[in-house]
């Protein structure tokens, strides 16, 4: 019997590689699957899965794991702000890992021997994907044949063409990766440490003029409206945030960040939805949570979005910092307002019954109510007595 191997399938040049020479090659029964976090409609998983035929593949799937990537992933990654380098909301990065845990998932399913991945020896997703399956199956061996032969586009593209497998492989200006959390665009200006994308590297073009308000209402922490439409499924609530910030062409943006490898990384990406909601929760936050809960919650939403980024989603500490940041949204609920205009937007403000600026304390900058300015004074001057006693005891020059 032929030994089987489930092999990553995206329908790129590298996959599209893997898949004829595992079967042709290496004589295996390959199993082709594609792992959808939302960024594949049903024409993109048709010509897929024709592809992957085409090539040689036993038999192809598609799993759709959209839902299982907002409760597992993006739910915490909104309850913490999490923005990479204070820029990058962690879009392809945290998909990895769930199309991982997917194809190995579908690889113990069928029993196969082998899992494979088209990735290179130069990027941070060969990390993603071996971790996982290491960990959550290190019976099944890993094959990448790409990366073990260090192979060129050239020859790829030959070696296909000499098997009968003539498609359109011209090497793009820009790489683009599409999920339900954003787009990336690498390529040509990313390269350069000194220019930026142009206008039209972005997918979604500017659609919009004037301006709008857009109303994000959350309970929780999680989306449960927009615009005043409730939305039970969060995934749909999503999608419809993101047509509407595309359309005014926000959320664009440069990343440079540290890779897993070490060398320094930069992309462009676009993310409206993403940088709506996060930038909306955060101002909710601001006004609904203790000073305390917020210093908090910073430190771990940081190092919550540095572990998905370093392919460290499987370690255990990765479920106490969720824990933390779902305990810290129980009165996080209210709408936010956000004016949208072409390549911009404004936080308005906040409307919530939880809202920590209306109390019966005092207003700020206006009046006080519930101390006397007797007790400001007395307050002064009890917490000036540490900075006293150091210049008094030091004799510094004050």
């Amino acid at each position: 019997m032929k030994k089987k191997v489930v092999l990553a399938f995206s329908g790129g040049l590298d996959t599209s590689f893997c898949a004829m020479y595992l079967s042709q090659e290496k004589g295996y029964e390959v199993y082709t699957a594609l792992a959808n976090t939302g960024g594949f409609d049903a024409d993109d998983l048709k010509k897929i899965e024709e592809r992957a035929y085409q090539l040689g593949a036993k038999k192809h799937v598609s799993i759709d794991i959209t839902k299982e990537y907002y409760d597992r992933c993006i739910k915490y990654m909104v309850f913490g702000n999490v923005l990479r380098n204070g820029t990058y909301p962690v879009s392809v990065s945290s998909e990895r890992i769930f199309q991982a845990l997917a194809i190995i998932r579908y690889a113990k399913e069928i029993g196969a021997d082998y899992v494979a991945h088209g990735s290179t020896g130069a990027g941070n997703d060969q990390v993603r994907f071996d971790l996982t399956f290491e960990v959550i199956a290190p019976e099944i061996e890993i094959l990448t044949p790409t990366r073990d032969m260090t192979l060129t586009r050239e020859y790829e593209i030959d070696y296909l063409k000499k098997h009968g497998y003539e498609a359109d492989f011209r090497k793009m200006t820009y790489s683009i990766n599409k999920g339900l959390w954003g787009t990336s665009i690498g390529g040509k200006e990313t390269l350069q440490s000194d220019q930026t994308l142009p206008e039209e590297a972005y997918p979604s073009q500017l659609r919009e003029k004037g301006e709008e308000i857009l109303k994000i209402s959350f309970e929780k922490g999680e989306i449960s409206a927009v615009n005043g439409k409730p939305y039970a499924d969060k995934v749909q609530a999503i999608r419809e945030i993101e047509r509407i910030g595309a359309g005014y062409a926000v959320g664009r943006d440069m990343h440079v960040g540290d890779t897993i490898i070490g060398i320094k990384g930069r992309v462009g990406f676009e993310a409206a939805a993403p940088l709506l909601i996060i930038n909306g929760h955060k101002m909710l936050e601001k006004h609904t949570l203790s000073k305390w809960q917020q210093y908090w919650k910073d430190q771990i939403g940081t190092w919550y979005g540095m572990f998905l980024h370093e392919a460290q989603y499987l370690e255990p500490v990765m479920r106490d910092m969720e824990a933390f940041l779902q305990n810290s949204q129980n009165h996080v609920t209210g709408t936010v307002s956000i004016r949208l205009q072409p390549y911009h937007f404004t936080l308005v403000g906040i409307e919530s019954d939880y809202d920590l600026m209306k109390t019966d304390f005092g207003e700020y900058g206006e009046i006080n109510k519930a101390w006397t300015a007797e007790d400001a004074k007395g307050f002064t001057k009890i917490t000036a007595i540490p900075a006293k006693i150091y210049f008094n005891s030091k004799r510094v020059d004050k």
